[in-house]
């Protein structure tokens, strides 16, 4: 083969419209979900502006804002009135994530919402599931995730996306669904869910930090990449339409396992974490927020995510709109 100076790979680096001519990973707006946490009272978070919460009336203004830009899904996470033993609030008619379902869907048919399944949320105690005897109990809770899929289903969420952990949820949730005639309706399964560091400033904004141990009896160790594979393919098994691994940034060697394995569309989440240490760093003058956000987006979907749930969606309409555009300029 020849060599330089016959192959020069700088070519193609002169221009950015060169560049551009050639780049292999581009970011399409539509292929990105924005988070949103509804509660019954609104707490802007002017650090983290993504993680701030909306009542349902300001949700409906900020989505409103969204759909202007071009941002086509979004992901609905809910802080109820009250807490309980049995997540009440995850699963009734009248819970708050089901009062946004309800107002949203008649305002804004074509866009995609997306409803995180979990009782952390929910539960006095913090954790994803049904406590016994001071552990998270599977299978008992598996009844409550599957009830509030259908809550969601029925009030007009267009994917339910189970977050727990439990094993068999999937399963559960895919049945619950068909016999209520929801057969159509898309189960986005988190698989891959680590224990992670970096899930801190979500847990404040959602008011879900457990309130005793931690979730490593029932989310996955960070040191397996294996592990990740098996449970993509047990919930593939049960029923899921597409799976997710998360965070993303730290797990990119996952994400990139799971697309060779598996020929489904693949989620990643871009995590609070992941979103404000660039913000913190950007604050400091360490870095540029638009370029390692563009940076960090570019990877994950280099990696092989089709989707990608980022709280940075609001701020890419912006920066680029809704073409395919290039990561870094």
């Amino acid at each position: 083969m020849s060599s330089f100076p016959d192959v020069r790979l700088r070519r193609f680096r002169r221009t950015g419209s060169l560049r551009g001519l050639v780049r292999e990973t581009r970011l399409d707006l539509q292929s990105f979900v924005m988070p949103l946490f509804v509660a019954p009272e609104p707490l802007v978070d002017e650090a983290l502006p993504a993680m701030s919460r909306f009542t349902v009336d300001g949700l409906l203004r900020e989505v409103e804002g969204l759909v202007r830009l071009g941002v086509s899904a979004v992901i609905l996470f809910g802080i109820p009135e009250e807490k309980d033993e049995q997540a009440t609030g995850a699963w009734e008619d009248d819970g708050i994530v089901q009062r946004a379902l309800r107002a949203l869907r008649p305002e804004f048919p074509e866009l995609v919402l997306l409803t995180d399944v979990c009782l952390c949320e929910y539960t006095s105690h913090g954790h994803c599931g049904v406590i016994v005897d001071g552990e998270v109990h599977n299978d008992q809770s598996l009844e409550l995730l599957a009830r509030t899929a259908v809550s969601h289903a029925e009030a007009g969420a267009d994917v339910v996306a189970p977050s727990d952990m439990m094993d068999g949820r999937v399963a559960a949730i895919r049945e619950a669904l068909d016999d209520r005639d929801f057969e159509s309706m898309p189960i986005l399964a988190y698989s891959a869910k680590y224990a992670s560091a970096f899930y801190g400033p979500f847990r404040e904004a959602a008011g879900s930090a457990p309130a005793f141990g931690d979730r490593r009896g029932y989310q996955m160790d960070p040191a397996n990449a294996r592990e990740a594979l098996r449970e993509c393919e047990l919930d593939l098994e049960e029923g899921a339409d597409a799976i997710m691994i998360k965070p993303a940034l730290p797990y990119l060697d996952v994400i990139r396992a799971a697309r060779e394995a598996f020929d489904v569309p693949i989620g990643a989440y871009n995590v609070s974490g992941e979103y404000a240490m660039v913000k913190a760093a950007a604050r400091s003058g360490w870095l540029d927020e638009r370029q390692a956000a563009l940076e960090s987006l570019t990877a994950i979907k280099r990696a092989g995510a089709d989707l990608v749930l980022s709280y940075w969606t609001k701020d890419l309409a912006s920066w680029v709109g809704s073409s395919p555009v290039p990561g870094t300029g």
